[in-house]
């Protein structure tokens, strides 16, 4: 499988990065390791987790994706084949488990974060290390714009940066990425890291799926002038774009298994109509509608990985398989015809 050196930094990562957030809830620790070796064999190095999953996020298995990969690694002794991202939860978020609430990017609880990740990791050290939503208000998960009236104390980035650097130093991280943020974040991030020499992001990890192309209103030139790498997230929204909602309203999956205020923007009646038109432009062109969604987002050419998730080998098996599509000029056309007349119904 191409790998792609993720901003400037040494890492090499697999167009495909292996998601993990169903470990340990939709997924046993049994299922997870066969995952893990499935994604081996096919190529992919790459693997994405966070210490809030799995989801739904809950106080009795928060870390417990973590620890089934942790597991794995000591199990396998494959350690130096893959490279380990994990995330820090930020704060709010109705998530007051995760150190007892003190969530904030500062120096402490940074360091909290990251020894509490190596020890359910099983490893010394991880290769990137990301913030997993901005500790700052900002139009995120869904919110169409900014609202200052939501402005809240949070730590200065050129803290939180000073912070990763120290661990960077202490070796127990490599590399520093952001998620869920926006142009100007991004902005802030490299500016303050080259104006202090602190780490600089190398990546930015933020939903993109043919329901949701904000990252191509702004973040698209900003991270290509700056040498961020997206990795893009959701790539399947929820699931909606396998259609297998539209097929089956009472589908097993996360939005029939978790609440609807869970994922509230994929629920959406828009959502839905756009959805039901990928599904029939990629049948009528001989292809599941899952396999349409994920060529799209593996051929775009600010992709730098794609996160997928799946809760079987067969599933996996599909969404690895898709990487070899290439799409029609005629169905790429299409897709823009389509997302021109829906625009981001899920963002």
């Amino acid at each position: 499988m191409e790998k792609i050196q993720l901003g400037d930094s040494d890492l090499a990562v697999s167009k495909i990065c292996l998601g993990t957030m169903t470990f340990g809830e939709q997924n046993s620790e049994s299922e997870a390791h066969s995952q893990l070796d499935y994604a081996l064999e096919r190529g992919i190095n790459f693997i994405d987790t966070a210490e809030m999953y799995p989801v739904m996020p809950r106080a009795e298995t928060q870390g417990r994706t973590e620890s089934h990969i942790g597991s794995w690694l000591k199990k396998s002794g494959k350690r130096g084949d893959v490279i380990l991202a994990t995330k820090a939860a930020g704060p709010s978020r109705g998530i007051s488990w995760i150190r007892n609430g003190q969530s904030d990017f500062d120096a402490a609880n940074l360091k909290l974060a990251v020894d509490g990740s190596l020890q359910r990791l099983q490893t010394d050290y991880i290769d990137l290390y990301q913030l997993h939503w901005p500790s700052r208000n900002a139009p995120i998960f869904g919110a169409i714009s900014f609202d200052p009236k939501k402005e809240r104390p949070h730590a200065a980035i050129e803290d939180t940066l000073a912070a990763l650097g120290d661990l960077v130093k202490a070796g127990k991280i490599r590399h520093i990425g952001v998620s869920n943020e926006t142009p100007w974040g991004v902005c802030e991030f490299t500016r303050q890291s080259e104006a202090r020499g602190l780490p600089r992001i190398v990546s930015i990890q933020n939903a993109y799926n043919l329901v949701n192309r904000s990252f191509e209103a702004g973040l698209d030139e900003t991270c290509f002038r700056e040498r961020v790498g997206l990795l893009a997230y959701s790539p399947l929204a929820f699931g909606q774009l396998t259609a297998k909602y539209i097929d089956d309203p009472k589908a097993a999956g996360r939005l029939t298994k978790f609440p609807p205020t869970w994922s509230p923007r994929y629920m959406r009646e828009s959502v839905l109509e756009a959805c039901r038109r990928y599904a029939d432009l990629a049948r009528a062109n001989g292809m599941s509608p899952a396999t349409l969604a994920l060529a799209w987002c593996y051929s775009r050419w600010f992709v730098a990985s794609t996160i997928i998730g799946a809760t079987s080998l067969q599933q996996l098996q599909e969404d690895i398989d898709a990487l070899a599509v290439q799409l029609p000029e005629e169905v790429i056309a299409s897709i823009n015809a389509i997302h021109a007349e829906m625009a981001n119904p899920a963002q």
